[in-house]
């Protein structure tokens, strides 16, 4: 298993939760550019395992094709914290895909998702690969806690499940540049939506859709509801659209939840007001600048940082309550579960799967079962 970015910021932490917690006799390495840097990295996490004073450093540059493809074909599952993914990402997605190397990364961008289901999930189902997107806070207490919700609920009638996330934490910087990049690139998005719609199969007998939600008052939740303009939704479409445990009818709406109507209002208009300045390159230049990718909150600022996403699920005349609940979402949490999830797709006994699978679709219980011994908690809340 080899961690690509290690010397990243969320790298560093992935690496740093691998040190500590990969099972005796796992091999894995960290992948970089640069070599002293992998050096200066090794000896931290010695500190943290002596075992790593052995632990391999393999440099690949995405810049550098060959150096991916070499990577790609001395693995067996590669995780990657390099991003924007839409700029640094599809070398190593297409390096995995025709080495038959399974792939996770820590992706919120739409447009880079679609673009490597239509150029390379074709290739990754001939060698078997599995390629796993957003495999972080995007989008794996979403994906999952659909997954689980759907799980309490009766079997083959249509299902209604709504997420409601809260969290303290402050926003990272690599979040802020996703989100800019994506709101100044709607026409692409959509053109990539729609040529993925092209090319993947229809689902017959089934239907699974994700609208947006309007802003409301949640009485179910006690918080006014506004919807998420983020890739969480389309994942969990994707998972119910290929498995069947989600129904002959799904709809899964995905909103923040604001205990303050004034708060809500006020996050509201700082949305609109980011994704109308991204529409102005030289203000979307200059908003780049303020907060990059690595920057973020301090230890101490992340130490008090949580995050709840509660999904309120309905059929067969039965409604669930479920929680997905833990610590620091933009960058503790975040890195437990990339390793946890590359972790599950080199070790653990999963569905026969293969191209570009979603969490649920390709881990599921055995991931929730990971992340739960790792201190996430998947709970039921009530039932009526």
């Amino acid at each position: 298993m080899v961690l690509f970015g290690a010397t990243g910021f969320v790298g560093m932490l992935t690496a740093e939760y691998l040190a500590a917690h990969a099972p005796e006799g796992l091999r894995w390495a960290i992948a970089g550019r640069s070599l002293a840097k992998l050096e200066r990295l090794r000896e931290r996490l010695t500190g943290i395992d002596p075992a790593c004073a052995v632990l391999p450093l393999e440099r690949a540059d995405v810049a550098d094709a060959a150096s991916l493809r070499e990577l790609a074909g001395r693995a067996r599952v590669v995780a990657t914290t390099v991003g924007p993914y839409l700029e640094y990402g599809e070398g190593l997605v297409a390096a995995c895909a025709e080495a038959g190397t399974d792939y996770v990364d820590l992706t919120g961008e739409p447009e880079f998702v679609d673009l490597m289901y239509v150029r390379h999930d074709a290739r990754a189902r001939e060698t078997g690969a599995r390629l796993v997107h957003a495999c972080g806070f995007d989008s794996v207490p979403h994906d999952l806690g659909a997954y689980f919700t759907v799980r309490q609920l009766p079997e083959a009638v249509p299902l209604r499940v709504d997420g409601f996330v809260r969290t303290n934490a402050a926003p990272s910087g690599g979040t802020f540049a996703s989100a800019l990049n994506q709101f100044g690139r709607a026409r692409q998005m959509l053109a990539a939506q729609q040529d993925r719609r092209r090319h993947q199969p229809r689902v017959v007998g089934r239907s699974a859709y994700a609208p947006v939600g309007t802003p409301r008052f949640a009485k179910e939740v006690g918080a006014w509801a506004l919807p998420l303009p983020t890739i969480d939704p389309q994942v969990v479409q994707r998972s119910a659209r290929a498995l069947e445990r989600y129904g002959p009818d799904f709809r899964y709406r995905h909103y923040a939840a604001v205990k303050s109507l004034p708060v809500a209002l006020g996050g509201a208009a700082a949305v609109g007001a980011l994704f109308a300045a991204a529409q102005v390159p030289p203000v979307r230049r200059w908003l780049s600048g303020r907060l990059l990718p690595g920057d973020g909150p301090d230890e101490a600022r992340r130490a008090k940082s949580w995050f709840s996403v509660r999904f309120v699920g309905e059929g067969g005349g039965r409604r669930v309550y479920t929680e997905v609940s833990g610590g620091d979402p933009g960058y503790g949490e975040t890195a437990k579960m990339l390793a946890e999830s590359a972790l599950c797709l080199a070790l653990d006994e999963l569905p026969d799967t293969s191209g570009q699978v979603t969490t649920a679709v390709a881990m599921g219980d055995a991931l929730i079962a990971r992340l739960t011994a790792a201190g996430i908690g998947f709970r039921v809340a009530a039932e009526r």
